[in-house]
């Protein structure tokens, strides 16, 4: 199974980045591209089995579950439910981490995050590599560059 994955060194603490992207439900806020973004039964979007709706680009729609969400480990879990990209099995992973470590440099040490955004999916042996690089620079490298942008 392909794995897509990106990551990135953030302006901010873990905990400040986790306070921010702990919610399930504001990657319309964050992510460009994504033009609306809802729980679908309004309930809390942090509970384990909610589904956000996004739509995105030309009103494409991709519904996600939030199959794990760990506040103490910072990171949550989710499978794609739906999606207009000809991959299947998506499990998606985003994750937190404090940057650690003696202050070497202006870019460097303490108060910084590490973010790590990653899926394994399913492909057409025609798709796996574009759908890769897809889902690995066109979503999660952009995403993580917005985020970077926000916490600058």
């Amino acid at each position: 199974m392909p794995r897509s994955y990106a990551s990135a060194v953030l302006n901010a603490t873990a905990d400040d980045v986790w306070s921010y992207l702990r919610d399930f439900g504001n990657v319309a806020e964050w992510m460009p591209g994504v033009e609306t973004g809802v729980i679908e039964d309004g309930g809390p979007a942090d509970r384990i089995g909610c589904v956000r709706r996004l739509i995105g680009p030309g009103d494409s729609v991709f519904r996600e579950r939030l199959t794990a969400h760990d506040d103490a480990g910072r990171a949550y879990r989710y499978e794609i439910l739906e999606c207009p990209l000809p991959v299947r099995d998506v499990r998606g992973r985003l994750r937190v981490s404090p940057v650690t470590g003696p202050v070497t440099g202006p870019d460097t040490g303490p108060g910084r995050s590490f973010v790590e955004w990653s899926a394994d999916f399913t492909a057409d042996a025609g798709d796996e590599l574009a759908m890769g690089r897809t889902l690995e620079r066109g979503i999660y490298a952009t995403g993580l560059e917005a985020l970077a942008r926000r916490f600058g």
